[in-house]
């Protein structure tokens, strides 16, 4: 195996890069250390642009010069990424090999400027200036472009789901036995709300992300030195506000990771939901309540020839658990470093990517599955004829308001633990000392109709 191309997917350590390549590419542009080398000449360049504006400082760049500067950012391409990799590693005629990640970025950023921008290239910062804002970018596009529009497809199609099915009746289980029936739309629109309310928590937590630029050690210290009268906290906070982050300041070399484990936990938090929902469709599928469109070239088993497997709902539930195990590990690490600084977290945090394909190849999965699915409504009715045990609770809360101290104890004797019948429901309502109306009433009950407002219930998605 040894002959294998180092770029072929069959010769990736890891499945996202092998198998999932394909399903976790719209990520490429936020998670890839091509991204990050790009989001790094983002901040590099868009610093050296702030110094410039910066009256009291002595940066000066021409209206070409920032243009070019602009279209160097805007253009960045593999083989620029490339380059910057090469003056990291190996070196170039220009450069010795750095063996430093944003220095070789720095270095990049000068055959690209003219020799009198130089010393302002990463004027008075430290690496973790540049790593925490460009680590935040990438984060942010990353959900807002990719993951939030995965979840939302897949509360949609819930919604969709929720309202065509509103008034479908479905036996409810709780502890795993028959229950009170609901309805299969009304189910639905139960993981809908709450998608939408784990959702919202993702984008709140996007909106609060921060960035930090203040030096080594958090104090500005080598900006003070070299421009004492220069207000850096008010600059500092204008040129993240600029990015789209929030401006953190207090903060130790590192930008305190609070606001990137909150990320972490709310993707976790939709995340528990869908696992929720996966589980469930796996079981409705196995109880028949689901059928499934299948594929006439798919193979459900290789050896069984009849399966329809829910492939789509089981990928999705691993998928979705090894993010979890990966943001639960990110969450919990990243906000800890040792006194003003430690470099654990480095390799840590280029693995967010990673917890983020595992999200969307999960969500993709989920949505793919939903589309095939097609509620069984035969199957659902006739097990709800088959329970008719479950209008117990009707018949003792109707009794209870009739003044029947015993209307619990009486259906208990009939049903708990037994198969009865409608039948042996009447019989005991042919007995009761109650109005001729009320045994009318209790006479009218049926599984299938005992759903409660199930139906409207789904008009609270709106």
């Amino acid at each position: 195996m040894n002959d294998l191309p180092r770029e072929s997917p069959l010769a990736a350590v890891s499945p996202l890069d092998g198998r999932y390549a394909g399903k976790t590419a719209d990520l490429v542009p936020y998670a890839s250390e091509a991204a990050l080398i790009e989001a790094r000449l983002r901040v590099e360049v868009e610093y050296l642009l702030a110094l410039a504006d910066a009256e009291a400082v002595d940066c000066e760049v021409t209206p070409e010069e920032r243009a070019h500067l602009r279209e160097v950012v805007d253009g960045f391409d593999a083989d620029d990424a490339a380059l910057v990799k090469r003056i990291e590693t190996e070196g170039t005629e220009e450069f010795a090999a750095t063996r430093h990640d944003v220095k070789a970025v720095e270095y990049f950023l000068r055959t690209e400027t003219p020799e009198r921008l130089h010393p302002w290239i990463h004027f008075g910062l430290t690496s973790e200036d540049v790593n925490n804002l460009a680590h935040r970018l990438n984060a942010k596009g990353a959900v807002e472009e990719v993951l939030l529009p995965a979840i939302e497809a897949i509360r949609d199609a819930l919604t969709r789901m929720a309202r065509e099915y509103r008034d479908v009746p479905m036996l409810a289980r709780t502890h795993g036995q028959p229950a009170t029936p609901t309805t299969f739309g009304k189910e639905m629109a139960v993981v809908a709300a709450r998608l939408g309310r784990a959702e919202a928590r993702v984008r709140a937590a996007v909106e609060a992300l921060s960035g930090k630029l203040a030096g080594a050690s958090g104090t500005y210290a080598a900006h003070v030195a070299a421009y004492p009268d220069v207000d850096w906290r008010a600059f500092s906070a204008a040129f993240v506000d600029d990015l789209g982050l929030e401006h953190t300041p207090l903060a130790t070399q590192i930008n305190p990771c609070d606001d990137l484990a909150a990320l972490f936990d709310a993707l976790a938090g939709v995340n528990n939901v869908l696992l929720d929902l996966d589980r469930d469709v796996w079981r409705y599928v196995s109880d028949r309540y689901l059928g499934q469109e299948s594929e006439s070239s798919e193979t459900g088993s290789s050896t069984m020839p009849h399966k329809v497997n829910p492939i789509d709902f089981e990928n999705s539930e691993g998928n979705l658990s090894k993010a979890n195990s990966d943001l639960t590990f990110l969450r919990d690490y990243v906000t800890s470093s040792r006194l003003q600084r430690d470099l654990s977290d480095s390799t840590v945090k280029r693995n967010v990517g990673a917890a983020f394909a595992h999200c969307l190849i999960g969500y993709r999965k989920t949505a793919t599955g939903l589309g095939k699915v097609v509620p069984n409504e035969q199957v659902m009715r006739e097990e709800l004829e088959a329970t008719p045990e479950i209008i117990g609770e009707a018949v003792q809360t109707i009794l209870r308001r009739e003044g029947d101290t015993e209307a619990y104890e009486r259906v208990k004797e009939l049903t708990r633990g037994q198969r009865v019948t409608l039948a042996d429901f009447r019989e005991l309502f042919d007995e009761l000392d109650v109005e001729e109306d009320v045994r009318t009433e209790l006479r009218a009950l049926t599984p299938a109709g005992y759903t409660g407002v199930a139906d409207d219930l789904v008009d609270e998605l709106d």
